[in-house]
Formats: C-alpha cells, structure tokens, sequence
C-alpha cells in the first residue's frame, strides 16, 4: 500500500497566503528606470530599461483610453527614454554584438515587440492623436535596426 503525503492544513494556508501575496506584490515589482539607471550590470540595466518601457506602454494605453492626453504623452516620453538608456547601456559594454549575443538578443527580441505593439497603438489611436506616437515609434525602429544590424554584421573594427 502506498501512502501519499499531504500538505495539511497548515501547508495549504501556508501555499495561499504566498501566492496571495505573490499577486499582490507583482504590481509593485514593476520595473522603473530609476531601478535601470541604480543597476551596475550594464546588461541587466538595459532588460531593466526595457522591462520599463513595456510597462509605460501600457500605461500610456490605459491613459489614452481614459482620454488623459498629458499622461499618454509622459507614458511615451518614458518609453523613448527607457529605449534610449537600454541601447546605451548596451553600447556601453563594449562587447561585440556577435560575439557575446546574450543581452543584445533579448533587446533586439524585446524591441521588435514592442514595436509590433506600438503600431498596434497607433491603430487604435485617434487620427489626431497619432503624432504624439510617431517619435517614439521612429526612435525605437532605428534601436531594433542598429540591434539587428550589430547582431548580423558585429561591430566595426
């Protein structure tokens, strides 16, 4: 006869109360740039940086359908922003792109969705309102393209 064991109840209070606190806690656990900018390992900082500009898309997204024009366009200075300091940062390492792949790859991955996402935006965006969306967009191509380009070709000697 085989005997299986159970969590018992203080177990199962035990497994609740954590992933109770587990959904709670994960708003909290939204990466900021100031978190991006405090990170000393140039490639955490720039998934951090793009961890940020995910969640100011979303911000932006949520803003705009509330009609807060000001916050949509903070949201979106944001993404630029956190955009901008991951491909520093990633620059900053001074590795090449071919060669030690690891951090240039999930930004290139990260950007391509995010554009992807970003053009979705615009769709939904009002006529009027689309121009307030185009520098970023803009900005966060040329970031992919020079990403990609780095990936295939390397850095320049």
């Amino acid at each position: 006869m085989r005997k299986t064991r159970s969590l018992g109840t203080a177990g199962w209070t035990a497994a609740l109360a954590l992933l109770l606190a587990c959904g709670i806690a994960a708003p909290d656990l939204r990466a900021d740039l100031k978190a991006a900018l405090a990170e000393s390992d140039l490639g955490r900082r720039s998934k951090l940086a793009l961890d940020n500009a995910q969640a100011a898309l979303q911000a932006a997204r949520s803003a705009y359908r509330e009609g807060d024009l000001e916050k949509t366009g903070a949201a979106l200075k944001e993404i630029r922003e956190s955009v901008e300091l991951a491909y520093q940062s990633l620059n900053d390492t001074h590795k090449n792109p071919r060669k030690s792949p690891h951090w240039f790859k999930n930004a290139e991955l990260v950007t391509r969705d995010l554009l992807r996402r970003l053009d979705t935006f615009d769709r939904d965006m009002g006529y009027d309102d689309r121009p307030m969306l185009k520098p970023v967009e803009d900005k966060v191509q040329q970031v992919h393209d020079d990403l990609l380009l780095g990936l295939m070709e390397g850095k320049p000697k």
